[in-house]
């Protein structure tokens, strides 16, 4: 029982006797303050929580674990001590002296086996008996098998004595696995986790004979179940003899599987035993493994059992054990599904198949994508044995398929027709559907991304492509018939039509064009008669969503049928008046994917036409977008620039665009007349407000037009400049009366708007400009004439951060030719924002990730002025950058690791000045890496600290540093040693001699071999967390990224080579149109 909460408060003066280490400890003083930690309030229950810190972290706090567990009656005072212990372990185990290392285990052993040898005892202490384990483990991690040669004997012979002890042990043996083959990765260095596991291996035996003398023997249900967890964790590292060559597999399936309170652990462990990796000698065995599961199966779950239902109405147990089938059959057929083809065993597989189908009509999302995998990986392997070929229709050739279908097809056939129904049935939402149906029953505009909802759609879509390449006229005969019964209404509601055309729009590109065509007209023509027949502003939101949705997904249809395209663009210029939420947004947006999509057609002349469609949108532009908000006015912009950009010749062009800038030019001409004449017209809010609003859409504009805009960009270009200069004015006079304050209001806000748009506006041009040299001659200097002087005499807050990725913009599009401008930007912009951004690591982070982009681009294609600038700017420059890889922003830390790693490369090529920087900068810049290298929170660069240490040492190995680097040690190699190693054990002093000496050795020895370099990087870095007792978790995250856009890659150039699997939309404009 926790002593009740205290009346008397807890004073600093009461810690300080508990941190006095010549006195006994008061361990009721003790409790009664981690009870005020736990259940008191205010003051002393901060008191409480510095006391407990304080004791915690003193180096000898330990020595007083003992008596607070023998005699503390406060399980969480208990906890605490245990706490302390475990931080012992795992940072100063290495320095504590032997023999005390022996006492701590030898209690830590004693406690366990008298907490746990009593059932009663154990389950009433269950959290402190976990945390005793815990600390066993880690102790374990640190000794066996070096110093605990005998521990497995130990716990194999003492777990014989007593049932309730052999329990805890089979815990014990679980964690101990989990740490050593799941977790040591991330918490060991290389070669420990080699050598635990290696161990682990080697004594197997002993801990496998234990597990299968309880299974045998014994008859207490508690230890049975651990024994079967433990085993479980073992399976899938285990030498496959344990599994195959003793009774352990008929074990579990005839003894108890069907047991109810057995069979979920057990079902897990047959299915990670069919999970391994195997040889073909093992095959027999993975077959009767299969069968005689099927067998019991069939006794527990009848093949008429209604799955959706007795998942809906089952207990917590039962709806686990649909689960583990699920997983059960998916990884089995996966991993071993052709063993069990053939005509004798194609029963089981049947039986197999038709609980996989019922279970994925659970109406559980986690079941669901288990039985997801399984169909995809499924139908992807049937696809590929026999890929799609482009040639004639389906229609066409219909018999002929059915006499050639392939051989392993043909098994599956009648399974993956029931699979293609659950999937047009169940289809998940794309991210292009902006109308939804809420929990209420409204329909309303979708505003947040469900991400876990759209990877379940790519999963689902890429599935029903698959299964329509296998049989696409079984899925148009299922979609027609759903269709059908929407229009009937024998099956009308708004979920089932979403779900049917969010999979009709799913298999855009799987069928022969002309299928296709077939399809899709009986497909618009029921959808439009269903928006006719159904009343109600509901319904035909609804309706008019799936259209739009359904009509974008299937460009290649509306590229070869132009009356039908020019229909379908008209039907969303109808939609972009209905107010309906959502409705106007998704007309805009599905109007952008289509004028991507078939640009051309917009300004060729088209059969029965007497001009291009282009002049007839350009002439109503003003009817078709008066209901729509700004922002959809933007969408619209950009969606008809689309269209422009491919009118190849110049003339035409020209004259499209003036006819498309039209409106926005009439609004800006009138309001720089009116400036020309009054120059306060600038302060006005609603002029201001326009003149933002006509930005915008320049700027998207200009994002779909390209080069070509320039013709646009020249017409307002000086006079945008002056109206910049103006409110630049006009902010900074505000300011000086008002102070910062003022920049909060809500004409200064607009008046940021207008100079942001501006930059944006020039920097977009610039980027897609295909004319350096007019770009150089004729757009810069009045550039640089007008931003330069403004940022830098502007007060910080009302300096622009696009000034400096508009610069850096400009730079990377221009290269060396604009090496000659970059003292006068320097002298504008660069200490005037390192001044803002020095102080710390959190303020203007917009400004950092500029400035340090702007920096990148200049070493990377203006070095040599660099190279010019005077000593103390240069060291500025480097400062910077070692600023910026200290920073805890990823992004900025990694553009200036990425600067610093092109900087030393870039310096190497001019011998005359690489001398004179590594006399004056190698060591400070060696210094720094280390720091960051070393420091927990600055893992994520592990690669990019590598290399640059790498290529550092390397310089020194090759010789390539001629100057000496210290004036007392004329040989660069002994003195760069020595420095590092003096370094190391400066900051680390915990660490051996031996030790840096081992590591400051590899820094040479591999530094030709990045990968290798950087595992030794990291095995120093887990030495040194072991000691700070800090999570070394995050030490691959680099890895894991890495890993997962390989992943990513590998899968993109799979789905390339399958029509139809990658949404129309992702696919590039060159292999479309």
């Amino acid at each position: 029982m926790p002593p009740a909460v205290m009346s008397v408060a807890i004073t600093q003066q009461q810690g300080q006797l508990l941190l006095d280490f010549s006195q006994k400890l008061d361990i009721s003083l003790l409790d009664n303050v981690v009870g005020c930690l736990y259940n008191g309030e205010g003051q002393s229950q901060r008191v409480a929580q510095n006391i407990l810190t304080a004791l915690k972290e003193h180096p000898d706090s330990w020595t007083r674990v003992d008596t607070i567990l023998e005699y503390s009656q406060n399980q969480q005072t208990k906890y605490y001590a245990l706490q302390i212990l475990e931080n012992v372990i795992k940072t100063r185990w290495k320095v504590l002296p032997r023999n005390q290392c022996d006492g701590i285990k030898k209690y830590i052993v004693a406690l366990i086996i008298k907490t746990s040898s009593d059932a009663s005892q154990s389950e009433r202490e269950k959290t402190y008996l976990g945390k005793l384990n815990m600390i066993l483990v880690q102790i374990l991690k640190q000794d066996w098998p070096k110093n605990w040669p005998s521990f497995i004997g130990d716990i194999v012979g003492a777990s014989r004595t007593n049932e309730p002890l052999c329990q805890n042990n089979m815990i014990i043996l679980k964690l101990l696995s989990e740490e050593v083959f799941d977790f040591s990765q991330d918490q060991m260095t290389q070669v420990k986790a080699k050598h635990l596991k290696e161990s682990m291996c080697n004594e197997f035996s002993e801990i496998f004979k234990l597990c299968q003398f309880v299974l045998d023997n014994s008859q207490n249900a508690p230890l049975v179940n651990s024994t079967l967890n433990t085993l479980l964790c073992f399976l899938n590292w285990i030498p496959l003899g344990y599994i195959f060559e003793t009774e352990l597999v008929n074990q579990l399936i005839y003894k108890f599987l069907n047991l109810p309170m057995f069979r979920n652990v057990t079902l897990k462990c047959i299915t990670e035993i069919a999970g391994v990796s195997t040889c073909d000698k093992c095959n027999d065995q993975l077959i009767s493994l299969f069968t005689l599961t099927m067998q019991q199966l069939k006794q527990m779950l009848p093949a008429t059992v209604d799955m959706k239902s007795a998942y809906a109405n089952g207990s917590d147990t039962e709806q686990n054990f649909i689960q583990n089938l699920a997983l059960f059959i998916c990884i089995y057929l996966k991993e071993h599904g052709q063993l069990i083809e053939s005509e004798e065993l194609r029963p089981s597989l049947m039986e197999a198949l038709d609980y996989l189908v019922k279970i994925s009509e659970v109406e559980e999302v986690e079941i669901f994508k288990i039985c997801l995998e399984y169909w995809y990986s499924l139908c992807s392997d049937l696809y590929r044995e026999n890929p799609f070929t482009s040639s004639s229709s389906s229609v066409t050739c219909a018999p002929i398929v059915a006499n050639a279908t392939p051989t392993r097809r043909q098994i599956y056939l009648e399974m993956l027709s029931r699979v293609r129904l659950v999937m047009i049935s169940r289809m998940a939402k794309p991210e292009e559907v902006l109308v939804v149906e809420n929990e209420q029953g409204e329909v309303v505009r979708e505003f947040m991304k469900d991400t876990d909802s759209i990877n379940l759609y790519k999963n689902m879509r890429e599935t029903l492509v698959y299964l329509t390449h296998i049989d696409a006229l079984d899925t148009e005969r299922i979609m027609t018939e759903k269709l059908h019964n929407q229009v009937n209404g024998t099956e009308w509601s708004w979920k089932n039509l979403n779900t049917l055309c969010w999979a009709i729009g799913s298999i855009s590109g799987a069928m022969h064009e002309e299928d296709e065509k077939r399809f899709l007209v009986t497909v618009i023509r029921d959808l439009l008669g269903l928006c006719e027949q159904k009343r109600g502003k509901d319904n035909k939101a609804i309706i008019a969503s799936n259209i739009m949705y359904v009509v974008g997904q299937y460009p290649r249809f509306l590229r070869a049928h132009w009356r039908f395209l020019k229909t379908v663009v008209n039907k969303l210029f109808e939609f972009m008046h209905e107010t309906h939420d959502g409705v106007q947004d998704m007309a805009c947006d599905t109007f952008i994917k289509i004028a991507q999509k078939c640009r051309r057609h917009f300004v060729q002349m088209q059969g029965g036409e007497v001009m291009p469609f282009i002049e007839e949108i350009l002439s109503n532009i003003s009817s078709i977008i008066c209901d729509l908000q700004p922002q959809q006015v933007q969408t619209f912009y950009e969606a008809v620039g689309y269209m422009i950009s491919a009118q190849t010749d110049n003339v035409v062009q020209e004259h499209l665009i003036e006819k498309y800038m039209h409106l926005p030019n009439q609004v800006w001409d009138g309001i720089i007349q009116k400036a020309t004449q009054d120059v306060d017209i600038l302060r006005d809010a609603t002029t201001v407000r326009q003149l933002g609003t006509i930005l915008k859409t320049n700027v998207r504009a200009v994002k779909s037009v390209g080069h070509p805009f320039v013709l646009q960009l020249g017409r307002i270009y000086l006079d945008m400049l002056n109206v910049y200069k103006c409110l630049s004015e006009n902010i900074s006079a505000a300011i000086t009366q008002n102070g910062d304050v003022i920049m909060r209001q809500t004409l200064i806000k607009s008046m940021r708007t207008v100079k942001k748009e501006t930059l944006k506006l020039i920097s977009g041009w610039v980027s897609r400009s295909a004319d350096t040299a007019m770009v150089a001659e004729n757009f810069v200097p009045p550039l640089l004439e007008a931003v330069l002087i403004d940022y830098k005499s502007n007060v910080p807050a009302a300096r622009e951060p696009e000034v400096l990725s508009t610069i850096a913009t400009i730079v990377n599009k221009l290269e060396g030719e604009i090496t000659k401008e970059i003292p006068q930007i320097f002298d504008a912009v660069f200490e005037c924002t390192l001044d803002m951004i020095n102080k710390d690591f959190e303020e203007f982070p917009e400004y950092r990730t500029n400035f340090f982009l702007l920096l990148q681009a200049v070493n990377n294609h203006c070095f040599p002025a660099l190279l010019s600038i005077p000593q103390p700017q240069f060291k500025l420059v480097l400062d910077s950058v070692i600023w910026a890889f200290k920073h805890t922003m990823r992004n900025v830390a990694n553009t200036g690791l990425n600067i610093l790693y092109q900087l030393l490369q870039n310096i190497t090529q001019v011998d005359t000045a690489a001398q004179k920087f590594y006399q004056m900068y190698f060591t400070d810049i060696l210094q720094h890496v280390f720091s960051v290298g070393t420091d927990t929170s600055h893992t994520a660069g592990l690669t990019m600290h590598a290399s640059i240490l790498a290529y550092m040492f390397s310089l020194v190995e090759n010789n390539k540093i001629t100057v000496p680097l210290h004036q007392d040690q004329p040989d660069n190699y002994t003195f760069v040693q020595e420095y590092v190693a003096n370094l190391l054990k400066t900051a680390f002093s915990h660490l051996q001699n031996a030790q840096i000496k081992l590591f400051v050795k590899g820094l040479f020895s591999l530094n030709h071999d990045i990968p290798q370099f950087k595992g030794h990087l990291r095995d120093f870095l887990i030495q040194i967390k072991e000691f700070a007792g800090e999570d070394t978790s995050d030490l691959f995250l680099e890895e894991r990224e890495q890993a997962l856009r390989k992943a990513d890659e590998d899968k993109r150039r799979v789905q390339q080579s399958v029509p139809g699997i990658l949404n129309p939309h992702d696919v590039s404009i060159e292999m479309q149109d």
